[in-house]
């Protein structure tokens, strides 16, 4: 009797054993809508339903919403674009924090142009007092969110936030004085604070050696004429309009307003280094030190982020698997514009999510990227 028995449970443990063997199944996808393939050309140069698969992701599921533009440009040439209900190509986004980097671009013209200095105290009148310390601060360190000044953004409640009162409460009419009354925290140079309100002040700057005047519509003319036929022209940005205070300075940290199309054609001027149809706008030197690493935070340059390991704090990006020369303008609510030169790769998208949900966002657009491999 107990051979019987062995002989009918033997077979039963080799069970495990065989199941082991047995190929494993990788999961069916469901197949890509109709919808989703039109967002993508016809030949993007790689796989076209992963393409269109990884965009509608950031459209249809629950972790990614809300977005309301997607746009893949490789190569210059866009490979994929898609809406949410309500927009269009012609709608035009806030840029909210990406503005920083239009900003950034700015100073680095008027620093070709001879008009300010890099390395020389910030020419702001009311530091230039005797004994004031924010006479030391310099141009590099303002760019680089390293002043020293005292400042406290994304805090709560919300209106004790230094760039929700500059922006909303009691800075609103004259942004630049709100930020430049502030006192020195920190010895300049030494310690790396994300400051809206710095990049006001590089606004003012402009304004102050541009306009003619120093009334708020001779400032508010001037940095507009200014970006306009210096920068947005000729980078093809014509849909672009940026927001003044009622002193005339242009809310440089934070309310630029562009199509995706034109948030796609500025990540592909900053891909060419300052070039555009061979045409050089800013130096090549000025994109290059925008994209290094401030010497208190790796993972963010001259008023733009990096994907690079954090020196404090979360990253940002996808340091951990992403382009090591990928670099990003990023906006409050989800607002990204990617680019990799090794790539040739721009991604934008537009949306509004709210920050503590946002990784998500962040790593799906970071499985997009991965599906460009680096060019040989």
């Amino acid at each position: 009797m107990a051979r019987m028995y062995l002989a009918l449970i033997a077979p039963l443990a080799l069970v495990p054993a065989l199941i082991g063997c047995s190929p494993v199944q990788t999961p069916v996808q469901p197949p890509v809508s109709a919808d989703a393939l039109r967002a993508v050309s016809s030949n993007p140069g790689i796989p076209r339903e992963e393409l269109a698969r990884r965009i509608d992701g950031l459209f249809s599921a629950e972790d990614a919403a809300e977005t309301r533009a997607v746009i893949v440009m490789r190569g210059g040439r866009i490979i994929g674009e898609r809406y949410g209900p309500g927009y269009h190509e012609n709608t035009r986004f806030v840029s909210w924090s990406m503005a920083k980097t239009i900003t950034g671009v700015m100073i680095g013209m008027l620093i070709s142009d001879g008009r300010l200095r890099l390395d020389e105290p910030a020419p702001i009148p009311a530091w230039q007092r005797p004994g004031d310390p924010r006479g030391e601060i310099t141009l590099r360190q303002l760019l680089q969110m390293r002043s020293g000044l005292r400042h406290a953004e994304a805090i709560s409640p919300p209106w004790r936030s230094d760039e929700v009162r500059m922006l909303f409460l009691d800075g609103r009419d004259a942004m630049a004085r709100y930020a430049e009354d502030q006192p020195l925290q920190h010895e300049p140079g030494r310690k790396w604070v994300y400051s809206s309100a710095t990049s006001v002040i590089l606004a003012d700057l402009a304004a102050r050696v541009l306009a003619p005047a120093p009334d708020p519509e001779s400032r508010r003319r001037a940095v507009a004429e200014y970006l306009r036929t210096r920068l947005f022209e000729p980078a093809g940005m014509r849909s672009m309009l940026p927001e003044f205070d009622a002193s005339g300075t242009l809310i440089g940290g934070s309310l630029i307003h562009g199509t995706a199309r034109d948030w796609a054609r500025f990540g592909e001027f900053l891909r060419n280094r300052g070039a555009v149809a061979g045409a050089q706008l800013v130096p090549r030197q000025w994109i290059d030190f925008m994209v290094t690493p401030s010497p208190r935070e790796s993972q963010y340059g001259a008023q733009i982020w990096l994907n690079r390991t954090p020196t404090t704090g979360k990253p940002a990006l996808f340091p951990d698997r992403g382009p090591r020369d990928l670099f990003a303008c990023l906006g409050h609510l989800g607002q990204f514009v990617l680019v990799s030169p090794s790539r040739r790769l721009v991604v934008v998208r537009l949306g509004k999510t709210q920050e503590d949900r946002l990784d998500p966002v962040t790593a799906r657009l970071g499985d997009l990227v991965a599906l460009f491999q680096q060019d040989e």
